[in-house]
C-alpha cells in the first residue's frame, strides 16, 4: 500500500514539474512577455540643409523596413534652421508626404514660425505642430524614446 501511495505521488510530481514550462510560458504569453516590445524614436531636424533631411528621412524609413512599421513609432520634430524642411517650397515636401503616409508623425516648432514669420499657410499640409521643439524633443525622451540627430 505504501509503494502504491509513493507511487502515485511520485507520479502527480513528476507530472507537475513535466507540465511547468508549459505553464510559465502560457502565462508569460498571456502577459505579452513574448509580444516584442514597441520602439519609440524621436529624430531632431534643426539644420538647413536638404542633405541632412533627407537623411533623418532615410532613417525613418530604413528604422521602419528594419523593425516594421507596426512595431515603431517614429517623430521627426523640424525646428530653428530645419523648419525649411516642412515649408510648401521645401525639396523634400514629397518625401514628408510619403513619410506621413507610413505613418511617421511630422512635427513644426511654433515658435520658430513666429520668429520666421510663418503660419501654416506656409507650411506642408497634414503636419502637426507643437508649441517648442526642443521641449517636445525633451518630453519624448523622459517618455523613454530614443533620440537621433542626423
Amino acid at each position: 500500500m505504501l509503494k502504491r501511495r509513493l507511487f502515485v505521488q511520485t507520479g502527480a510530481i513528476g507530472a507537475l514539474l513535466a507540465s511547468t514550462p508549459f505553464l510559465i510560458a502560457a502565462h508569460a504569453q498571456s502577459a505579452g512577455v513574448n509580444e516584442p516590445k514597441r520602439q519609440k524614436i524621436v529624430i531632431q531636424v534643426s539644420d538647413n540643409d536638404p542633405a541632412k533631411w533627407n537623411l533623418a528621412l532615410n532613417n525613418a524609413k530604413n528604422l521602419q523596413d528594419d523593425v516594421g512599421a507596426a512595431n515603431v513609432d517614429i517623430e521627426i520634430v523640424a525646428y530653428g534652421p530645419g523648419i525649411g524642411m516642412l515649408k510648401l517650397e521645401s525639396p523634400t515636401g514629397s518625401r514628408v508626404a510619403d513619410a506621413m503616409k507610413a505613418k511617421v508623425k511630422v512635427i513644426a516648432c511654433e515658435n520658430t514660425m513666429r520668429g520666421q514669420k510663418l503660419s501654416r499657410d506656409d507650411m506642408l499640409p497634414a503636419i502637426s505642430y507643437v508649441p517648442a521643439g526642443v521641449t517636445e524633443i525633451m518630453r519624448k525622451q523622459s517618455e523613454g524614446w530614443a533620440y537621433l540627430r542626423p
